[in-house]
Parts: C-alpha cells; sequence; structure tokens
C-alpha cells in the first residue's frame, strides 16, 4: 500500500513540474526583457524615383536574402545626379538611427565606371552600402570612419551576370541585404585607404557680412536651403522681428527675421532659423522659388547689422 501512495505522489509530482514548465514557457509580455532582439535594418536613399520599378527590385533583391529585414527609406527623390544633395540628407537622417543600422544609397552617376563599390563603417557602428563618390563625406567628418573595404566579395553580389548600369540591384541591394543578415563585415572585400572626398561650399563671414549659397529647396513648399549657420547669422547682431537686408543673386530684399511662419501673415515672405539650425527663407504657406523664380544654387549676401546692402 505504501509504495502504491508512494508512486501515485512521484506521479502527481511529475505532472505538477510539467505544468509549472508548461507556464514558464507562455509568450513574455511585451517590452519584457524575454522578447526576441530587434530586427535589422537597411535604411534606403535613391535618386531612381517612383516612376519604374528600380526600387521595387532592389527590395525582391534584398528580401531575397534576408528576409526578416526591415527596410525604411530616406526618400527615392534625390534630384537626379545630384550626389551633395544626398550627402546633405544623409547627413540629416543618421543621428536618429541606432548602431548598427545599414544604409544603402544608391545616388551613382559613375555607375560601370571606374568608381569603386564601397562599405564603410563609422564610429558610431553604423554601415554604409554605397559608391564611392563622396556621399557619405559629411557623416565622417562628423561621425569618424572606423573601416572602408570595397566589395569585391562576389558572394555579396547577385548570383547573375552584373549590368553595366544597375548596381543598386547588382551589387549594392545584395551587399546591404548579407550585411544586415549577419554576415562578416570584413569579408565584403579589401580594405581601403582613401575614399572620395566631396569638397562643399561653406559660406564665409567677414567684417562685412556673411557671403553664402541657397543650396537646396525644402520641398514641397519651396522654401530656401541656405549653407549659412544660424549660429553664424546671429553674431551680425539682428534679433528677432528685425528687418534684415538680404541680397540674392545680386537683388536686395528686406526680410523679417522670424521664429516661425506664422510670425508673418500668410502670403509673406520671412527669415529663420530652419530645424537643421541653417538660415532658411521662406513664405508663409507658399512657395518662395517659386514666387521669385529661383532655382538653386544661388548666391546670398546677409551684412552685419547696420551695414548698408549694396549690389554686389
Amino acid at each position: 500500500m505504501r509504495s502504491r501512495r508512494s508512486l501515485r505522489y512521484r506521479v502527481a509530482s511529475f505532472l505538477l513540474v510539467l505544468s509549472l514548465a508548461g507556464c514558464s514557457r507562455q509568450p513574455a509580455a511585451p517590452g519584457s526583457a524575454q522578447v526576441s532582439s530587434a530586427r535589422p535594418s537597411i535604411v534606403f536613399m535613391t535618386d531612381f524615383g517612383t516612376a519604374n520599378d528600380a526600387v521595387a527590385i532592389c527590395r525582391a533583391v534584398i528580401y531575397g536574402i534576408a528576409p526578416d529585414v526591415r527596410i525604411t527609406d530616406i526618400t527615392h527623390q534625390v534630384t537626379p545626379f545630384s550626389i551633395e544633395e544626398a550627402s546633405r540628407f544623409l547627413y540629416g537622417v543618421t543621428p536618429y538611427y541606432p548602431e548598427g543600422t545599414v544604409f544603402l544609397v544608391v545616388i551613382d552617376p559613375g555607375v560601370g565606371t571606374s568608381r569603386k563599390a564601397i562599405a564603410v563603417k563609422s564610429k558610431k557602428g553604423q554601415y554604409f552600402i554605397l559608391p564611392d563618390n563622396g556621399v557619405i563625406t559629411p557623416v565622417l567628418d562628423r561621425d569618424g570612419l572606423e573601416s572602408a573595404r570595397e566589395i569585391t566579395n562576389q558572394h555579396w553580389m547577385i548570383q547573375a551576370p552584373l549590368s553595366s548600369t544597375f548596381h543598386g540591384r547588382d551589387i549594392f541591394s545584395p551587399a546591404a541585404a548579407h550585411l544586415a543578415e549577419g554576415w562578416e563585415f570584413d569579408l565584403v572585400g579589401q580594405p581601403m585607404q582613401q575614399l572620395v572626398r566631396l569638397s562643399p561650399k561653406t559660406s564665409v563671414t567677414s567684417a562685412k557680412g556673411i557671403d553664402g549659397d541657397a543650396i537646396g529647396l525644402d520641398d514641397p513648399y519651396g522654401s530656401l536651403i541656405t549653407d549659412i549657420p544660424g549660429e553664424d547669422f546671429k553674431r551680425l547682431g539682428y534679433n528677432l522681428g528685425d528687418k534684415v537686408s538680404v541680397q540674392i543673386n545680386k537683388k536686395a530684399v528686406a526680410l523679417p527675421y522670424a521664429k516661425t511662419f506664422m510670425d508673418v501673415p500668410v502670403g509673406e515672405s520671412l527669415l529663420y532659423i530652419d530645424s537643421r539650425g541653417r538660415v532658411g527663407i521662406a513664405v508663409n504657406q507658399g512657395s518662395y522659388a517659386r514666387r521669385f523664380n529661383i532655382t538653386p544654387p544661388e548666391k546670398i549676401f546677409i551684412p552685419r547689422k547696420g551695414v548698408p546692402i549694396r549690389v554686389r
């Protein structure tokens, strides 16, 4: 009798352990430490536009290699062939993404030539797959370069004959996918000792004021983006509410220095410091570029407060 009771006790204990083990395997609550690690991310930018199938093809190549990857976009509307514009967008976006993010950038007017396809790791721990045409210069000037390699390993490319005009599909997209999938960065190809650099123009401050350029448009709004740092402008002596004499392509205009667009009536122009810390020029609920027929790049001069402006 005792042995039977002992056996029943052991069976009951075993079933209780199994029950508790089953409870422990239930899904963890969202946000708990047991949730699986985040999916790998690729942040994608091109000048391909949206009127053709190029972006969709690149995405298909990526998903074929790394089906669990998360792809987000900067834009596919970079002005065609504008390396400078793409470099500005990349510089502005990268601080908001974490270490380990893979940036895939295909603005490549030199496709099919001797220009190199490269993989870059910054000292911030972010990765970049792009052509060696200087598009990454501003990011590396800010974040530092840890390593750069030419993409030469055939296993990192599409497993089909390479086109001479669509390296976005054949080289850059598969390389980004393999990197996001966890392939070793050092296996992509041989180290590079020197990268092509952009030499972007910067504004110049003198005793008379600041010489700069309108370098782009904040589309779709048509506001002017300049290369004049807001801090440099403030040193000219202007206060919010002041009228600022500005020379745009040798034409003098007077603009109120405002904090935000609604500080002036709808339809009126203003000068302000934009969200990236640069001098901007806009029309409240209108397009400055369209109204005044401005197509960057355009020369801009802002005199110090109290210094009369003269046509230069």
